[in-house]
């Protein structure tokens, strides 16, 4: 690992790199950060944490998921960690800083969807071809949704992302109400 004057302790690690204790724990556990080799109060950390846990939170600052953070992170070794911390940030996009104004929540799949195809001339409906960011060339901004947790039973629940149309609504109002019939004909 390293040697005892460039060992940290997790308090230590913490106050250098910006981060709860929760935060070291939970890159661990989601493979971000490499474990320190020992747990509890004698675990020791070096330098290359403090360094992945810099490239984690810039990489989170444009708005990258954690399983692409993941990806990333696992074909660097340290060198590679550092030359990333030493390149400059990536230029956002006309388009794409417009979005993550708009938006409140950050959308890293779609907004890079979005960026790809703004970059790109496409057809227009007698072939020819339209510039980027024409009328033609309009790209779909994917519209909010959210999840209802519809508990049926002691330990069962319905999980529904909506908005849903009338149809669905009502057809996911028939089918929960059978399925809590159900569950009251099964109780003892």
């Amino acid at each position: 690992m390293a040697s005892p004057e460039s060992a940290f302790d997790l308090a230590q690690l913490c106050e250098l790199a910006d981060v709860t204790p929760r935060t070291v724990r939970y890159y661990i556990q989601q493979g971000l950060l490499p474990s320190p080799g020992t747990r509890g109060p004698m675990a020791r950390y070096d330098q290359s944490h403090v360094d992945r846990i810099r490239l984690i939170k810039r990489l989170q600052r444009e708005h990258l998921p954690l399983a692409e953070i993941r990806q990333q992170l696992e074909a660097l070794d340290g060198a590679g960690v550092q030359r990333a911390l030493d390149a400059p940030p990536k230029p956002q996009s006309a388009a794409l800083a417009y979005l993550r104004s708009v938006l409140p929540l950050p959308l890293p799949e779609a907004t890079r969807a979005i960026t790809a195809r703004s970059a790109e001339p496409t057809r227009g409906a007698h072939g020819d071809q339209q510039a980027p960011g024409s009328a033609a060339h309009t790209p779909i901004i994917p519209h909010r949704s959210q999840w209802d947790r519809i508990p049926l039973a002691p330990d069962v629940e319905l999980h529904i992302r909506r908005p849903l149309s009338r149809e669905q609504n009502r057809l996911v109002d028939r089918l929960i109400e059978a399925a809590r019939q159900i569950f009251q004909e099964i109780k003892p």
